[in-house]
């Protein structure tokens, strides 16, 4: 269950995005199911953009979250927003669980912020990544620009396995096209760098 908009909703998001003077570049992907990143992710507006671009497209967003969020009196709405609950303990598989429901649904888009923080990391999480590498779907290239107020909508990136030639390819894509607020935050796209011995 997820929120769907409809006209009305997509109508508001349009005039709120042109309102605010930020304009939706791209093609939408017509895969049913993939992820879409959203980077770089410093700010809280982030979040309130993306959405508004995914309603202006009717996208059918899904989101995951602590399974904390998910308790009564809450858990309803949280579903009908698209949240996707998941255990974090260790005896729980995150990434199997999101693509044990992501194969639930006919049509989704994941939308996740790889960094998992606003403020300024050194590598981005994997977890999107081999979600969509298990599940077997596509990663959507969306991205935000500050400086030109744009919110994009960039090419399918399907997981080969190969992590460390996957993530070049996305750190030429988000190093040319993406702009985050606050510049000095924005996250290195890498895989965090094993501990040494």
């Amino acid at each position: 269950m997820s929120l769907q908009p409809g006209r009305p909703l997509r109508w508001l998001a349009q005039f709120l995005l042109k309102f605010f003077g930020w304009q939706v570049e791209g093609t939408v992907p017509t895969a049913p199911k993939w992820i879409a990143i959203g980077a770089y992710h410093t700010s809280n507006w982030d979040f309130a953009v993306m959405l508004l671009a995914t309603f202006s497209r009717q996208l059918p967003i899904y989101w995951i979250g602590k399974h904390s969020l998910f308790r009564f009196p809450f858990k309803t709405l949280m579903r009908w927003l698209g949240g996707i609950p998941i255990r974090r303990d260790k005896t729980y598989n995150a990434v199997q669980q999101v693509v044990d429901e992501i194969e639930r649904h006919e049509k989704l888009v994941l939308v996740v912020a790889p960094e998992g923080t606003r403020k300024a990391t050194d590598h981005w999480k994997t977890g999107f990544y081999y979600i969509a590498l298990n599940a077997k779907i596509p990663i959507g290239m969306s991205y935000i620009n500050y400086k030109r107020k744009v919110l994009g909508f960039g090419p399918l990136l399907h997981p080969t396995g190969d992590i460390e030639a996957d993530f070049a390819v996305l750190r030429e894509f988000y190093e040319r096209m993406s702009a985050g607020r606050f510049p000095a935050q924005e996250g290195t796209v890498q895989i965090k760098a094993p501990k040494a011995e």
